[in-house]
């Protein structure tokens, strides 16, 4: 080996093991970089569905560490709302798609921009790694409803003023690591022993479906359910399947002010009557003993168990409900096929959903919403809905998951799917759309009555 080989080979040893050399000299990047831990409060999901999107964020950016909390539903708002009145909150956590608007005051929007810390490496034969501030612009809003489902936008960009000096404008306050929808689940052997091949791809096969599948005795005693569908305290999410009727129905939700009008008929329809009020007494009919549809009643169990142990043919639920099932009855044989619609009309479908904020009581607004924006691109947000299970969000995934067995009918509703409340307490409302239901059903008030009273209830909570 001569002198000049040998001079290139010790050159490449050494530029091979040295490590990288770290700058920072400026006091306003060794603030940046000192240690941060965020907290995230959630339900539903363990940990180990954030362990991967966790472990690769602190690659980027190593002075940030998060750290997870999974609370019980029934116990979640509660311990939210009094952790934050004692500045002890999360920095980041989850709300209800439709919980948006009654927590804005609680949410801090997403900055236009944020600065942060990175690593940068610069040379070509000798590598330096120096610390940086970077600034970076934020998810605009073209990109948002670009990027994500057509309804995520409606429920997270809200109005947003500063200070009074300042014109309110339009900002994110929330983005969503999946989008649900609710579709039909039915039993397979039920379906079969009916001489039923297919489940019902519109409401009127739907109707004949269940009354070839209903057994009622002499007592009036309801034996097999054709669908667990009529009431309300005993189906689970009733509101959102109603909901989900009237929209189909033509049904306008609410006007452009945000005030419902479900009772009304819409503006230059030519109908006997508005179609929130046929939708409600198609739905109320499958609990009517005096209906040929008559299937379901207050005493029947809640759907879901009655579904799970084969008193139901049919059941209306979201992608979350199928791990429950299966854990009910593990030897159920059910299938999963798109919502029902009205022949003729329109496809549209129902979305619940949740979406993560970040709390105004944080104390690192930059690096929550990063972390919060870093979750939700698609090749993070893919790791989660993998450990999940869930329908994405972001349209560039829902072709990957049109091949999933368990997903694929989900994904097939997602660019259709709706959702409509954007008041200030969704769960009064929910109350009220299931006593309007319930009223209807006890004879206790006609359609006409319990939809007009309904829809002045609930405009009560919008404008709270």
């Amino acid at each position: 080996m001569n002198k000049k080989t040998l001079a290139i080979f010790l050159l490449l040893a050494f530029i091979i093991t040295a490590g990288p050399i770290c700058k920072g000299s400026s006091q306003e990047v060794l603030e940046a970089m000192k240690p941060i831990n965020l907290t995230y409060w959630r339900v539903f999901d363990d940990q180990d569905a954030f362990d991967e999107i966790i472990t690769a964020y602190k690659a980027v950016h190593p002075n940030v560490s998060v750290t997870y909390r999974k609370l019980r539903m029934e116990e979640y708002e509660q311990t939210l709302l009094d952790a934050l009145a004692e500045d002890r909150g999360p920095d980041m956590f989850s709300l209800p798609n439709t919980w948006v608007k009654e927590y804005q005051t609680k949410i801090l929007p997403m900055p236009k921009t944020i600065t942060l810390p990175y690593q940068v490496t610069t040379g070509t034969i000798k590598k330096e790694t120096t610390i940086q501030l970077q600034t970076t612009p934020t998810l605009s809003l073209r990109a948002l409803k670009t990027d994500f489902m057509d309804q995520v936008a409606k429920d997270v960009v809200l109005k947003y003023q500063a200070t009074p000096e300042v014109a309110a404008e339009e900002r994110i306050f929330g983005l969503p690591l999946y989008l649900d929808t609710l579709a039909l689940f039915y039993n397979r052997d039920i379906l079969n022993s009916a001489g039923i091949p297919e489940p019902p791809k519109t409401w009127a096969e739907f109707q004949e479906d269940v009354k070839k599948i209903a057994k009622i005795d002499k007592q009036g005693n309801i034996l097999q359910a054709g669908a667990a569908f009529g009431t309300a305290n005993n189906v689970e999410r009733a509101p959102d399947i109603l909901s989900l009727l009237m929209m189909q129905n033509g049904t306008v939700m609410t006007d452009e002010n945000g005030n419902a009008t479900f009772a009304a008929m819409p503006a230059g329809a030519n109908l006997t009557n508005p179609p929130g009020e046929d939708a409600l007494g198609f739905y109320t009919d499958f609990a009517s003993p005096y209906k040929e549809v008559y299937t379901w009643n207050g005493n029947m169990p809640n759907s879901l168990e009655a579904f799970s142990t084969g008193r139901a043919a049919f059941f209306f639920g979201y992608s979350y409900h199928i791990p429950q099932i299966r854990n009910l009855s593990p030897k159920l044989n059910f299938a999963i096929s798109k919502m029902p619609q009205i022949e003729g009309n329109q496809e549209i479908n129902f979305t619940n959903y949740w979406v993560e904020t970040v709390s105004t009581k944080t104390k690192n607004q930059n690096e929550a919403w990063d972390f919060l924006q870093f979750a939700a691109k698609a090749e993070n947000a893919q790791k989660y809905l993998a450990k999940t299970k869930k329908p994405t969000a972001l349209r560039s995934l829902v072709a990957s998951q049109i091949e999933d067995l368990d997903l694929a009918v989900f994904a097939s509703e997602l660019l259709t799917a709706k959702s409509w409340y954007q008041g200030m307490d969704a769960l009064a409302m929910e109350k009220i759309m299931s006593e309007m239901i319930e009223n209807v059903v006890s004879g206790t008030q006609t359609i006409k009555e319990a939809i007009g009273l309904a829809q002045g209830r609930v405009n009560q909570t919008i404008r709270q």
